[in-house]
């Protein structure tokens, strides 16, 4: 009882400062929003969509608003100019990230180390940016993997073979395909088994439940003061399952230290070589493995599953599609990389896919290092920043019959996902921009090219497509609330 009254009493007072901190407030040109219940704010409001609710608010109060999460202070773009505002006119002071209470590491090493939570844009950052380009999205790099790309996709397809006419999983096939690709690239072999039915011990549940744990709700990111208690035990979990991947690969690092003590030299070089030769440490390694594979594996997944559902729902666009491929590539050709890089028409579909299912609908959260001001308004010193691509990219002001599966808006245009173009920013803008977008429009141009052109494809008892369950599960990426799928014909 000594010990507990304290406690008991410290956090009786935090919550009293929290209502007095509230219900005086500092600035008085916020940006519009709903109104907040004291100590709470506005998070019995969102829901478990927040992009859907957040889109709401915005028809109620214009294209850039402010909620409250607990103490935390959220400032939401939700049309090209606002947009623009925070990612391009004011990008050098906005592009410090604004890092969830669960990320397990101090933020003095994220800033040292990390590609994407480091707020700290100067040496550190620049170089880990240009080592990732230089060694794996540049052009040069781009094309010195595409055999390596086109071989994991030909054993997808070989795996997909032997299940015609079965039902499958398709997002569980894909996911296990990009993790592979990515496990040749970076450490020259395989990660997991494409059938995974019930696995609950490999790499693909490890990478799903990190997943899961970062898009649930944090009371820590709510209330900081509670931050050192991990209350939910999330902070606690995901220290876990980062070991458990962490597992995945360390042996392989100790390998190939001990070969590279040994030699000055290593031919075919995959990206560890590279970074153990370019004196990375242990630390470095996880950091830069654990932010590329989840990122670029999950992400991948989601817009090829969305792509494979718009597909299937709408049989005119599925028929152009395979009359392109069949056009270009012809009947029993392999596809590969060189003879997709022209097929208008696959990429229209990628971008609207995009477009209707951006992969992150609220991008990464930004966070003013200062108070600033965005289109006369005030955005107080650690604010939050979201831009909701997901509404800007059904805004029927901007987009035509915005919510209906179209590729043909994107053959005579031309805006791209470059980060140019804010009426359609699913990869970001500016000096926070994803890294591996092209790594990303490669793979999902040449997975979703092979599935279409090497397959008919059907719901299993031969449902009708649009009868096609589309509802979305929010999460650190969009994906489909319930799983697809088809059956291989």
């Amino acid at each position: 009882m000594e010990y507990m009254l304290p406690v008991s009493f410290l956090i009786l007072m935090s919550f009293f400062l929290l209502i007095l901190k509230q219900l005086v407030p500092k600035y008085r040109s916020l940006p519009p929003g709903p109104r907040p219940w004291p100590v709470l704010g506005n998070i019995f409001q969102f829901g478990k969509k927040p992009h859907i609710s957040l889109a709401e608010f915005a028809k109620i109060h214009g294209p850039l608003i402010s909620v409250r999460l607990g103490t935390q202070l959220v400032v939401v773009a939700s049309s090209p100019d606002t947009a623009s505002e925070i990612l391009k006119t004011q990008d050098r002071l906005l592009s410090v990230r604004s890092v969830p209470r669960i990320v397990t590491y101090e933020l003095s090493v994220l800033d040292k180390h990390s590609i994407i939570w480091s707020s700290d844009l100067s040496n550190h950052w620049k170089f880990s940016r240009a080592f990732c380009h230089t060694h794996l999205f540049s052009p040069k790099a781009i094309k010195s993997q595409a055999s390596l790309r086109e071989k994991n996709v030909s054993e997808m397809i070989d795996f997909l073979n032997s299940r015609k006419g079965k039902t499958v999983k398709i997002s569980e096939i894909v996911f296990g395909t990009i993790l592979n690709t990515l496990g040749n690239l970076f450490f020259s072999k395989d990660l997991c088994q494409l059938d995974y039915e019930g696995n609950t011990s490999g790499i693909k549940h490890v990478i799903r439940k990190l997943v899961e744990l970062g898009a649930m709700p944090n009371i820590s990111d709510f209330y900081p003061v509670f931050d050192a208690l991990d209350i939910q035990g999330l902070r606690k979990q995901t220290k876990i399952y980062q070991d458990q991947l962490f597992n995945v690969w360390n042996e392989i690092v100790k390998e190939k230290r001990q070969a590279t003590s040994h030699c000055s030299s290593i031919k075919n070089q995959d990206f560890l070589d590279v970074m153990i030769h370019s004196g990375f440490s242990d630390l470095q390694i996880n950091l830069f493995l654990i932010e590329l594979i989840a990122g670029g594996s999950d992400t991948n997944t989601s817009t090829i599953e969305w792509a494979m559902a718009e597909l299937l729902r709408n049989k005119d666009a599925m028929r152009k599609l395979q009359a392109e491929l069949r056009g270009k590539i012809g009947g029993d050709d392999t596809i590969t990389e060189s003879n997709i890089n022209d097929l208008p028409y696959l990429a229209a579909c990628v971008k609207e896919t995009l477009r209707i299912h951006p992969p992150t609908p609220l991008l990464i959260p930004h966070r003013a290092p200062e108070t600033c001001k965005i289109m006369n308004y005030t955005i107080p010193k650690n604010s939050r920043l979201l831009v909701n691509v997901w509404l800007i990219g059904r805004d029927s002001n901007i987009w035509e019959d915005a919510l209906s599966f179209k590729p043909e808006r994107f053959l005579d245009s031309n805006v791209d996902f470059s980060g140019q173009d804010f009426e359609f920013i699913p990869f970001g803008s500016g000096r926070r921009i994803c890294p591996g977008l092209p790594f990303a429009r490669q793979e999902i141009h040449l997975i979703l090219a092979s599935l279409i052109h090497y397959f008919e494809w059907s719901l299993p008892n031969d449902e009708d497509p649009m009868k096609l369950d589309m509802e979305e599960k929010f999460g650190v990426t969009l994906q489909k609330e319930k799983s697809l799928l088809v059956v291989p014909i």
